[in-house]
């Protein structure tokens, strides 16, 4: 049959063998791609074990239930992970607007569309044509100079230069692109679960700095009274100007906080609206409690093979994927490459005869370029696509490993957590009972105004500690969520 079309002079016949040339050739050809192997994680298997890593028993938010194993922690969307409704709009306000995923997601369709570019390549490219040319000769004949004019016109449709992919370079070519594509989307769904993470930390920073900013008007108001009871004392001669300059240090350092967490309010709320990318909602107001989670808690569980669908790391095998892809096209190009060209349709010198019998046209114009000399330039090509594989491959070892670290870390915390709150609280209550047993004695004379500032500044700086370790325990949770690739998806 082969045979039978390539010897018939209809254009029917050369089209129909081009085909039939193209579709075998797509049907037995592969690459000469190395057959992927995935690399070693170069981790352990487990997390360690050097100590509590199951969570908190007895923090804030702690309930029976409300734990999720490591395996579904991707599948749980951040619309269940959290629990505070202002986080919630928070986070959907920054999916819809936040400009930093708009790119990641404009890359992935920019990424579709080379792709596609790629594919394309398989197959041939058909396009329909139409020229018409006139030309005017003379020629001298008997000593008479006579002028002549001749037209061509011509319809028909071809097929440009397609390459019979025989050993598999524009596959290669196309595995790569598709490789590309779907890392990009990766890198996409990790910008997204980045972002989850970052709003919620930011809300929750602000929340923390709001608190640090009425400690600070609190002690204050503390102040300025103690100040202003101490003044009256040294106005009667009952207290030394020792104790008002004392008294005068705390009121001006509790100033100088206010005036701090004022200006850190401001940045944050800044910092938060960035991630929105768009104002902030004009009833949005900061927690006024933040021994309440936002977050549900989640376990690591006991294998770290959790890693491998963390969206980082999947993009990292991705893009090692790509890279092996590349070496079957450099393999490709030390062999020879095959094209086509034909097109069929109708000629004549005269328009009206365009498509009268007879006037049928084709051609049919194989060729093959076959690699003889290029100073080793192909070599050369194939052997940087070897390393940029072997680099690759390092690549992605390294990317589970700085995932291993992050889950590592946020269970180092996860599992002291709780110890350190109720060590902190512990310690806050102290330094207020020290407090006021300073401010009694004190105003019974028993003791010197110094030893009310000393317990005073202890107290507050364990009243601050204690702010802001609980939000280090509320980022944990978060931080947990995040290293285990939830809210990737929504």
């Amino acid at each position: 049959m082969m045979e039978q079309l390539m010897t018939d002079r209809s254009p029917v016949g050369a089209l129909s063998a081009l085909a039939l040339v193209a579709l075998l050739t797509l049907a037995g050809c592969g690459t000469m791609a190395p057959r992927y192997e995935r690399p070693d994680s170069a981790t352990p298997a487990t997390w360690p074990t050097a100590g509590p890593t199951a969570g908190p028993t007895s923090s804030p938010t702690a309930t029976a239930g409300s734990h999720a194993q490591a395996a579904n922690v991707p599948d749980i969307p951040w619309q269940d992970a959290f629990t505070n409704a202002t986080v919630q709009r928070l986070i959907a306000i920054a999916l819809d607007n936040n400009r930093d995923l708009r790119v990641s997601i404009l890359n992935v369709e920019k990424a579709r569309a080379q792709y596609q570019v790629n594919r394309a390549a398989l197959f041939p490219t058909i396009d329909a044509t139409a020229d018409q040319s006139a030309s005017r000769s003379t020629s001298t004949y008997g000593g008479t100079t006579q002028a002549m004019t001749s037209h061509q016109y011509s319809v028909g449709v071809g097929a440009a230069s397609y390459e019979l992919d025989l050993f598999g370079r524009v596959r290669s070519l196309r595995d790569q692109a598709l490789q590309s594509y779907l890392g990009t989307e990766q890198a996409r769904r990790a910008a997204q679960i980045a972002l989850v993470a970052e709003v919620a930390t930011a809300y929750l920073t602000w929340s923390s700095d709001t608190a640090l900013y009425q400690l600070a008007q609190q002690t204050l108001a503390a102040q300025r009274s103690s100040f202003d009871i101490t003044r009256k004392s040294f106005e009667l001669g009952t207290a030394s100007a020792l104790d008002l300059k004392q008294a005068q240090t705390s009121v001006d350092s509790a100033r100088v906080d206010v005036a701090r967490y004022t200006a850190q309010i401001e940045q944050d709320r800044h910092a938060l609206a960035l991630l929105l990318g768009t104002t902030l909602p004009e009833d949005l107001a900061p927690m006024t409690d933040l021994t309440q989670g936002v977050i549900r808690e989640v376990s690591a569980g006991v294998s770290s093979s959790v890693l491998l669908d963390r969206p980082d790391v999947r993009e990292a095998e991705h893009t090692l994927q790509a890279a092996n892809a590349n070496i079957g096209a450099a393999r490709a190009a030390l062999f020879p490459r095959i094209t086509l060209t034909a097109s069929a349709g109708t000629a004549s010198g005269d328009l009206s005869g365009l498509f009268k019998a007879g006037s049928g046209a084709w051609a049919f114009a194989p060729s093959v370029s076959l690699p003889l000399f290029d100073g080793g330039a192909n070599r050369a090509n194939l052997d940087a696509a070897k390393v940029s594989e072997r680099i690759e491959v390092a690549n992605y070892q390294k990317a589970i490993q700085t995932a291993f670290r992050e889950v590592a870390d946020a269970l180092a915390t996860h599992g002291t957590i709780d110890e350190r709150l109720a060590a902190q609280q512990s310690l806050t209550d102290a330094y207020q009972a020290a407090y006021d047993l300073s401010l009694a004695r004190y105003r019974k004379g028993v003791d010197s105004y110094l030893s009310v500032l000393v317990a005073q500044r202890s107290l507050y700086g364990a009243q601050q500690d204690l702010v802001t370790l609980r939000l280090t325990w509320q980022e944990n949770l978060v931080t947990l969520y995040k290293v285990l690739g939830g809210g990737a998806d929504a």
